[in-house]
């Protein structure tokens, strides 16, 4: 299973992500809750920073991503939000998100937002992954 990330000459070149992703099926499909940024204890890590957040954030989904047998580079869309009205403060998040998608620049949105769910949370990252299906049910599913 390939994910094919979509560039259009049309539009502005000087975005750091995809436009689109196309997944050719069959394929699994992963949807993950938003990744928070707590820590093992269930904690807000790094009150005040949205950066260091980020970082404990994309951690948290890297690890929700491989107990569900998928890889950031199975991305096809992210959804950021950051807890702030200031532009800086979306980009601080932001350019640590890209850091840890490396060259799968898949397409995302970011968001600035009033308030997140837990205590002093600035940041928290919700992906939709696919995946090849298992041997088996690939195969099943070709069948007339």
């Amino acid at each position: 299973m390939s994910v094919t990330l979509v560039r259009n000459g049309d539009l502005a070149q000087t975005v750091d992500y995809a436009y689109a992703a196309v997944a050719d099926a069959p394929v699994r499909a992963v949807w993950t809750a938003g990744a928070c940024p707590l820590d093992a204890d269930g904690n807000t890590v790094a009150p005040g920073d949205h950066a260091a957040q980020a970082r404990q954030v994309m951690r948290n989904l890297t690890a929700a991503l491989d107990a569900a047998g998928a890889s950031l580079s199975d991305i096809v869309k992210t959804t950021v939000y950051v807890a702030s009205s200031r532009q800086e403060d979306l980009v601080a998040a932001w350019d640590v998100v890209r850091a840890h998608m490396g060259d799968h620049d898949a397409p995302s949105t970011l968001l600035g937002v009033t308030v997140l769910g837990y205590d002093g949370q600035l940041v928290e990252v919700e992906a939709v992954a696919v995946l090849a299906p298992p041997s088996g049910l690939a195969a099943a599913q070709a069948q007339p």
